[in-house]
């Protein structure tokens, strides 16, 4: 069920994407740019910095689903989505943390 939601909302994010701002909210992040995206996610994770600190959980599910919402417009104006990130964290698996950390190629 929730890889449905997730497939879901990433159709979604690509038709607003096309939409123009004046239809949604969205239509009017991807149409300011990743500066506007980026300014929400900033805002969206210290919400939840805020709610996980205050321990209400419902605080902390709403504001991480608003987090992950907005990481998902991001991913989608890079034309990205959440199949990129879920492969990723597959590949981590048997994978320390430790190691996995100190094989990447920090140049970039």
């Amino acid at each position: 069920m929730q890889q449905d939601i997730l497939n879901l909302l990433s159709e979604i994010l690509a038709q607003r994407k096309q939409a123009s701002a004046d239809d949604s909210y969205t239509a009017t992040l991807f149409s300011t740019g990743p500066d506007s995206i980026l300014k929400k996610i900033g805002e969206e994770a210290t919400e939840t910095i805020i709610a996980s600190k205050s321990g209400d959980n419902r605080a902390i599910i709403h504001e991480v689903a608003d987090l992950w919402f907005h990481t998902l417009v991001l991913l989608k104006y890079h034309e990205l989505d959440h199949e990129d990130i879920l492969k990723e964290l597959a590949s981590r698996f048997g994978l320390s943390g430790l190691a996995e950390k100190a094989g990447r190629d920090n140049s970039a």
